[in-house]
């Protein structure tokens, strides 16, 4: 028996510009509703059944959301979701997105940072055909390629992760050939912020400084130092996501700040902030090392500076004071991490 489907229906002609973004809650996801919100357009984000937990990154703005139960597992409610909000631009930032949970949960990785891609897609054509379409890929995708990476540098991802978000990638590249849908994939190297979540080194990094300024830790234990990463700001690189869907002809763009930074470094800026030797406090760990090291990465973001007029406004320093100074507030307030991003 063949599939009854919705109807495909466009986008409402006049008044705003309706956006559906999938991973709303997380930190990409708040940034990008909070930006499209201030341009004046009808919000729709998706969220899991499941999921019952006060979603505080969007906490703020949740009375200007039209929040929609669905899931990247299940491609009917992706087409009732679609059917809903009448996307003019649909942004897909759901993902598992942790690079060392991908190792222990690699099958549950694919179902939803590569086959969801496909799932979405697919319901994209069969009922919001004339939408825009983002899809959230990442620099892991690059891995051990030689740097600097730009939008022509071959693949080689080193990890579960990395290689679900490649699926994803040439799935949405595939569609934009296929079929002619306005399809782009962003290639958003490391971006971090004070609503990163906990078990991000970044974040980790942050919040035990701030613990341990206060005198509520000790030490901090971490993996590999020497890994360098091309750090910069959410809050600038969503504006690059909607960028990209403003463009007269669908193409990918590589998003980064073009300078790297070694987790050292980063533990540096983040007990520098507070006027302490991070060596005091930092202890190597082999338990945090990974089977496969993603070592070196630093993207050149060329085409998107000259074609999109981006450019990272945020500079490492300030973004890592500005991590610092957040979770200083936190834990003055008693606000503890989760036990398992310790």
């Amino acid at each position: 028996m063949n599939e009854i489907r919705p109807q495909p229906k466009s986008p409402p002609a006049g008044g705003p510009r309706r956006a559906l973004i999938t991973g709303i809650t997380g930190q990409d996801g708040s940034y990008l509703a909070e930006l499209l919100l201030g341009k004046g357009y009808e919000v729709y984000g998706l969220v899991r059944r499941a999921s019952s937990q006060r979603h505080e990154r969007i906490e703020s703005i949740r009375a200007r959301l039209h929040l929609i139960a669905g899931d990247l597992l299940d491609p009917s409610s992706l087409m009732s979701a679609l059917a809903k909000a009448r996307p003019h631009e649909v942004y897909n930032l759901a993902a598992q997105s942790f690079v060392p949970t991908s190792w222990s949960e690699p099958v549950s990785t694919a179902e939803v940072t590569a086959l969801g891609v496909t799932r979405l897609l697919e319901a994209l054509r069969a009922v919001a055909p004339e939408a825009r379409f983002y899809q959230a890929s990442t620099s892991e995708m690059f891995g051990k390629a030689p740097a600097p990476q730009s939008e022509t540098t071959p693949f080689h991802p080193r990890s579960p992760y990395g290689v679900a978000k490649v699926y994803g990638h040439w799935a949405t590249v595939n569609c934009r050939e296929s079929y002619g849908t306005f399809a782009v994939s962003g290639i958003l190297f490391n971006h971090e912020s004070p609503r990163r979540g906990y078990e991000f080194v970044t974040r980790k990094i942050t919040s035990s400084a701030a613990r341990i300024h206060l005198g509520l830790e000790e030490q901090v234990r971490l993996g590999n130092l020497e890994a360098c990463r091309d750090w910069g700001f959410a809050g600038d690189y969503v504006r690059a996501m909607w960028l990209m869907l403003q463009q007269d002809e669908p193409r990918d763009y590589v998003i980064a700040t073009g300078i790297t930074h070694s987790v050292e470094e980063l533990c540096a800026a983040a007990f520098g902030a507070l006027g302490r030797d991070w060596r005091e406090h930092v202890e190597v760990d082999p338990e945090f090392l990974r089977p496969a090291e993603v070592d070196h990465l630093i993207g050149d973001s060329t085409r998107a500076r000259e074609e999109l007029g981006w450019k990272p406004e945020v500079s490492f320093e300030e973004l890592i004071a500005r991590m610092v100074e957040h979770d200083v507030e936190l834990a003055r307030r008693g606000v503890q991490p989760p036990v398992a991003s310790l």
